[in-house]
């Protein structure tokens, strides 16, 4: 979930136990040795809302990530390949990975440098609670769902790790959310449209999935369309409602009632896609209140649209 402004982030405190830093000129040093073809090229820190990764753009054609937490190189690597192959599957443009560095004692973590997609995310373009009308985007979005159910599995089936599988799954975590939340939003009524939305059954099929569709990993065009998707290094096998959480991160009723009837999903798949953004919202405000902003008004922008929609009642 990245994407840039130029700047360096300024935090009160970490986001995640153990959170590494590096700064411009240590990173620029890091690209020069692993990568002479972009020695020399300027190096700039870029402040974003993303949880995961520091993200330092090179030059007019690069972006360099690297982890907020230690990761092997064959995690690394395995994102490199799950975002190639997002890339030939998506209709809009997506980043490709140019190459894959291994830690050593100057940075405890692998990391990666991958292809700049111009244009703004969807969190900087629609950042107020009311969207307005999106009826491009939205029919954007349909065709990009649309795109990654096509995408052959080949096998795969959800590897159990986040978002994707049985929403009971969940609920300890959830537990936890409401406990943290009371200050921040409605919990008796989010608590009451979890158990309900929760007890839908997986369908039991799974399609290939982004997997985080947020605004931060979204690109608009100044005509409100779809011109980039980031962040696909998650994309696997998951349930088909998945990847609906964006109708509630993103867009307002009659452009969400517009993306469900393009998609032709029908009220189990809409109301998991609810429960999966009700899963992942309720998360973002409480866990980020000091350290991410704006993640943290997504989750809340998120879970009052939820707690609004007449379409869930």
């Amino acid at each position: 979930m990245d994407r840039p402004r130029a700047g360096i982030r300024v935090l009160t405190e970490d986001m995640h136990p153990d959170q590494l830093r590096l700064d411009e000129a240590a990173a620029t040093e890091r690209i020069a040795a692993a990568f002479p073809a972009l020695a020399g090229q300027p190096v700039v820190a870029l402040s974003t809302p993303g949880t995961m990764n520091a993200l330092f753009r090179i030059g007019d054609a690069h972006v360099a990530r690297f982890p907020l937490q230690s990761a092997a190189l064959e995690d690394v690597a395995a994102e490199a390949r799950a975002l190639d192959e997002f890339a030939t599957c998506s209709p809009f443009p997506a980043p490709v990975v140019r190459g894959v560095i291994d830690r050593d004692e100057g940075y405890p973590s692998a990391w990666s440098v991958q292809a700049w997609i111009p244009g703004r995310t969807a969190s900087e373009t629609v950042a107020d609670e009311d969207p307005g009308a999106l009826p491009l985007l939205a029919d954007d979005l349909a065709r990009l769902i649309g795109a990654l159910r096509l995408a052959p599995l080949r096998g795969r089936t959800f590897d159990g790790r986040g978002r994707g599988g049985e929403l009971h799954a969940h609920e300890e975590w959830m537990t936890q959310c409401f406990a943290k939340s009371g200050h921040l939003l409605d919990v008796p009524s989010a608590r009451a449209l979890w158990q309900r939305l929760s007890q839908i059954p997986h369908p039991g099929t799974e399609v290939m999935s982004h997997k985080d569709l947020i605004p931060p990993n979204l690109l608009v065009s100044d005509d409100d369309r779809l011109a980039g998707v980031l962040d696909g290094g998650s994309f696997g096998a998951a349930d088909p409602s998945l990847d609906l959480v964006v109708a509630w991160h993103l867009l307002g009723l009659d452009d969400r009632r517009r993306l469900r009837a393009a998609l032709g999903s029908d009220d189990q798949e809409w109301c998991r896609g609810a429960a999966w953004a009700l899963q992942q919202a309720m998360g973002l405000g409480w866990y980020y209140e000091r350290t991410n902003p704006v993640m943290a008004a997504l989750g809340l922008r998120t879970m009052r649209r939820l707690l609004a929609d007449p379409d869930l009642g």
